[in-house]
């Protein structure tokens, strides 16, 4: 009778725990849906008038000017497209070779440290790398190139890459520590040695987990706003170098917010939708080329 009774009450507990569960999926996924009708809704004006084409056939952004507005947002999509890929070009190298350091080679006592290090700077405000990246990277760069200003795509990469670096480093290390052991045991017996184990063995079998860092630190790296308006420079152009000023979509929404309009409003929020379609994009294409990565090595 005991025996009963407990069976029933687990199996009670564990409905309402799939329930909990559930509504908080569901709760997630809700707030995606919410964010993305809340931009299409504010800039639902931009869109019904027809500007939504101009932002990618005009030349300039210029939405206050009486006599020639200009909605073009081109080249602040390719300035965040740029500085993001930069900032993830920095900081992949470096956080993966963090991460097999930590697994295969730190002792303890520095593992523990680093990682604590790394967990203490994902906390720091962004503010703080950007005020940072003015008062330092800015000054080397135009030490390094006089005749810049030093706000710049490069100072932008270099300020993000610093940001995104603890993500990539402690999602990649968390992957690696998921590779079986048995893997690695195998290599060892087959006389493979620690470098070509790390190579050829573990890094492969995370690649999975790694490729989910990386996105993270994307989607994180595209969307940050305070770090690249310190640092960036703030002209909406298409760069021709490293050294040349940028404006990413998230600085000018930032900028302009304050005091926009309420037509000029509705351009902030399509270029807000605009982002976040990018970021979608990013997002499918990575979970599309691991459906068929898994696909390709379910069938051999």
């Amino acid at each position: 009778m005991t025996s009963s009774k407990s069976t029933t009450l687990s199996r009670s507990l564990d409905r309402v725990f799939r329930g909990v569960l559930g509504l908080l999926a569901a709760v997630s996924g809700g707030m995606v849906l919410l964010i993305v009708s809340y931009l299409v809704t504010g800039a639902w004006p931009a869109i019904e008038a027809g500007r939504l084409a101009a932002f990618f056939t005009d030349e300039r952004w210029q939405p206050g000017s009486a006599r020639d507005p200009q909605f073009g947002v081109v080249s602040m999509l390719v300035g965040s497209l740029l500085v993001t890929l930069l900032a993830v070009g920095l900081a992949t190298p470096v956080g993966v070779a963090s991460a097999v350091f930590h697994r295969f080679y730190a002792p303890p006592v520095l593992e523990r440290w680093n990682r604590r290090m790394l967990e203490l700077l994902i906390g720091v405000p962004a503010v703080v790398f950007g005020f940072w990246g003015l008062m330092t990277v800015v000054p080397l760069i135009v030490r390094l190139a006089p005749e810049t200003p030093g706000q710049s795509l490069l100072a932008g990469g270099i300020v993000l890459a610093l940001m995104i670096l603890p993500i990539v480093t402690l999602t990649t290390q968390a992957a690696l520590q998921a590779v079986p052991r048995a893997q690695l045991l195998a290599a060892a017996g087959l006389g493979l040695g620690r470098a070509r184990t790390i190579w050829a063995v573990a890094l492969p079998a995370a690649r999975g987990g790694i490729g989910a860092g990386v996105l993270l630190s994307l989607a994180r790296a595209i969307g940050e706003t305070m770090a690249v308006v310190l640092v960036c420079g703030n002209i909406p152009q298409i760069p021709d170098s490293l050294f040349d000023p940028i404006r990413p979509v998230t600085s000018t929404i930032a900028l302009e917010m304050g005091y926009a309009t309420a037509s000029h409003k509705a351009l902030l929020f399509c270029a807000g939708l605009v982002l976040v379609l990018f970021t979608a994009v990013f997002v499918g294409w990575h979970s599309f080329r691991r459906q068929m990565a898994d696909t390709g090595t379910g069938g051999a």
